[in-house]
């Protein structure tokens, strides 16, 4: 998302255009980009990318999996953390657009995989849905270090961190020799004042960007969030 006083918001969205005046893009191009909330929008085209039309995927799926989050996931689990069949792997955050991808990218490496989340019914989703090995409901417990003691037995070797602050503490505390840890995001610091994978929580109307947003803050997504403003 982008702020700028005075200007409309900005966040990641697939669009459809509508009028061009660029000889890359042509009415009906479908594109993802940096896009004002609204219903309609006068964009640079460096802030567009064409998408391919051959691809099938749900268009959604460019704004998660396929977008940043995904490309989030894949970093920081692979590129920074180098995961080897058979560690043991702790996702904080995992029912977020980026904790439930690394946990699934994880269990294709043949990790043991544990997430926390903010309900049970998130619990839920990541053991039933999503195939994590096992996840615990982080406001249901009192002592971090000793929760993941319980999960961790060996010590915990990767820790993809999206909330910090005392789940961060506790991890480290957790940490196996030559442990690695990748900082994603710290959420607790921000707010503390079928088989496919990816899921997404779509709400849908302008009007509901505002409460979409400040949802974020208080853990009411399961997955990416995106809101929906026309018909694909």
């Amino acid at each position: 998302m982008v702020v700028c006083f005075g200007q409309p918001i900005q966040a990641l969205g697939v669009a459809k255009v509508l009028v061009s005046h660029h000889p890359e893009f042509v009415k009906d191009d479908l594109v993802v980009g940096f896009i004002h909330w609204g219903d309609y929008s006068v964009q640079k085209v460096e802030l567009l990318r064409k998408l391919d039309p051959t691809i099938q995927f749900p268009l959604s799926y460019h704004l998660g999996v396929l977008g940043f989050n995904g490309l989030t996931a894949y970093v920081g689990l692979f590129e920074i953390c180098k995961p080897r069949k058979g560690e043991r792997v702790f996702v904080s955050a995992a029912c977020g657009s980026v904790g439930n991808l690394v946990g699934q990218y994880a269990k294709t490496s043949g990790c043991y995989v544990v997430g926390s989340a903010g309900s049970n019914y998130k619990v839920t989703l990541l053991k039933e849905k999503l195939g994590f090995d096992d996840a615990f409901n982080y406001k249901e417990e009192t002592d971090f270090k000793s929760t993941l003691q319980r999960y961790f037995p060996d010590g915990i070797d990767i820790y993809l961190d999206n909330v910090g602050a005392e789940m961060l503490e506790a991890a480290v505390a957790n940490m196996n020799k030559l442990g690695r840890v990748a900082a994603c995001g710290v959420i607790a610091e921000y707010t503390d004042g079928g088989k496919r994978a990816a899921p997404k929580d779509i709400s849908i109307g302008l009007e509901t960007i505002p409460s979409a947003f400040t949802g974020l803050f208080h853990g009411h997504n399961v997955g990416k969030k995106i809101v929906k403003i026309a018909d694909e």
